[in-house]
This record gives C-alpha cells, structure tokens and sequence, in this order.
C-alpha cells in the first residue's frame, strides 16, 4: 500500500532512509541523507511539502519526500530520499512509490519533477531515465535530472473513452509505442478502439487475447499493432512475437505492458487508467523519452471540459 506519510512516520521513514543509503556503495562525499535528524523529517513533512511511504503487512517498506519549488518556473517538484528497505528491493517498491507520487502531483496541477542524481551511481540514473526522467544539467558530483508529469484526463463513458483515443491518434506517428496498463475492465481495448479510429484503420479494433497480437493496416498512415501482454510473464515471450519488427513502420499499442515491454524502445508513451466512483475513469498519459518530452497535451487537455 501507498500512501501520504503523517509526522508519525517521522522516525520510521528516517530510519529506513538511513538503512536504505547506508546499503548502497560508499561515496565520497557521503549522501547528505545520512546526515539528515529525525527533525529534518519532521520539518521535510510541514506543508506545502510531503511524504510519501509504501507499507507491507504493516512495515515501512519505502519512502520519499517532495519539495514544492514556486520559486521555480511553474509548478516543480523535487523528489528526494527515494529509499527502499534492504530486504525489499527489486520488487517494484520504488516503482509503486515513485508512480503514485507522479500521478498524486498531476492531480494537484504540478507539471514537472526534478531530483538529483549521484554520477557515481549509473544504475540509478539508468533507472530514472527509464521513469521518463533526461539530465537537465551538471551539478557537483552528480546531475539535476527531470521529468513532464503525467497529463489526466478524464472519461466516463466508453464513447468518451473511444473519442479520447480518437483524439490521441492525431499525436501518433510510425515508430510510436504506448504501453497500456490499468485493472481489468479500466478501459483499455476502448482507448485503443478509438486510436485506431483516429488512425483509420481497417478492421475491426479487437482485444487480441488468444492471438496476442493483431495488426490493422492503415492508408496513407501508419497501422496499428494491437498487442495483449496479460498472458506473457516474461520480456522474453514478448519478444517472441516479434512485435520489434513492426515497429518503426506503425502505431504500437499494448495492453499489459508495465514491466514487459519498455525494453522495446526508449521513447515510449505511457497509458495508465484508474477507476473511480460514478464510473469515471481518469486517464494518465506519461511522456518518457525525448520523442514525447516536447509534445504539447493542450488538445487533449481542453477534452476535460469538451466532455460537458
């Protein structure tokens, strides 16, 4: 589970971002977490500024800050004492942290978010590139790295969820992928049937379950590869349906694909949608990758209030 952190979490998240930071290879100098008092926790919580935890059965698992910078150009975010316990690393704790701290931003109208990263941790740097974040600048033993947050959208009915994809389809060009995720039912074979609509596609834009993946040609345009990752368990069967090959001549589309199919291009577009109350569900478009990091969302933005 994540969730905001209260000032009663002041000394576990200090705890565990000290266990966290000392687990990793010594710098020089040190990571200035190490020398951070259960008080910086404390005055890191007082807002505007927040925490964000993940906990299992109970136990502080991982944790974070967010700094809100106005001084800065818009609205900034800057991330800070990213930490996983030891024993849970590499079960995707700092991916569920790190995600829903991004969406939990957007939703508040934050538009961008920046951290700093240590030069003498390439593996860490690699991984937030993989979460959509590009070095801005050089800073003294490390980079200032950053990062569009994800643009909500909402749609409550299934045609508003086809005319949303309609829309998308004309940010769309050959060599595209989006990876699709969200629970049973979010709505995801709907936005695809509305890209392939926008795309103009021929045929009818169905969830390709039992043959995985479905082509749709398209004229003048590029087509469109439908992909259902939800029965591959591994990158590795992805590739056997050698999706690759495709790829720079049509619109990649594919469902299930958190944690399966980022490997298939750097510059991706990232679909998540989440359901609430009355129906609604709220659609989070993240850029990763320079490709996207430009694109203007002000069309697709202004469908919010065209939904009325």
């Amino acid at each position: 589970m994540v969730r905001l952190a209260t000032s009663a979490d002041a000394y576990s998240m200090w705890d565990l971002t000290r266990r966290s930071f000392s687990a990793r290879r010594r710098l020089d100098p040190p990571a200035s977490a190490l020398a951070d008092t259960v008080a910086d926790v404390e005055q890191a919580l007082n807002p505007p500024n927040f925490g964000v935890v993940a906990q299992c059965d109970e136990q502080l698992v991982g944790s974070l800050l967010v700094r809100l910078d106005d001084a800065l150009p818009g609205r900034v975010a800057t991330l800070r004492r990213v930490g996983v316990a030891p024993g849970h690393r590499r079960l995707g704790v700092a991916d569920a942290l790190v995600r829903a701290t991004l969406r939990a931003l957007a939703d508040s109208g934050v538009g961008r978010a920046r951290l700093t990263a240590r030069a003498e941790l390439p593996a860490t740097i690699d991984w937030w590139r993989r979460k959509g974040f590009m070095i801005d600048y050089e800073v003294p033993h490390g980079y200032v790295m950053s990062a569009n947050l994800p643009t909500p959208l909402m749609a409550t009915t299934a045609d508003q969820m086809r005319q949303l994809g309609a829309r998308l389809a004309g940010y769309l060009r050959a060599g595209d992928l989006i990876i699709a995720s969200g629970d049973l039912g979010a709505g995801k074979t709907v936005l695809a049937q509305g890209i392939g609509e926008g795309l103009q596609v021929g045929g009818p834009v169905i969830s390709p379950t039992f043959v995985l993946a479905r082509l749709h040609p398209a004229e003048p345009g590029p087509g469109l590869v439908h992909v259902d990752a939800y029965r591959l368990s591994s990158a590795a069967e992805l590739e056997d349906l050698d999706v690759s090959s495709s790829l720079p001549n049509a619109v990649t589309y594919v469902e299930w694909g958190a944690g399966l199919a980022e490997g298939l291009a750097d510059e991706r577009l990232e679909v998540h949608i989440e359901r609430g109350g009355d129906d609604v569900r709220t659609v989070y478009l993240t850029p990763v990758g320079r490709r996207w990091r430009e694109v203007e969302w002000a069309g697709l933005e202004a469908f919010n209030d065209s939904r009325n």
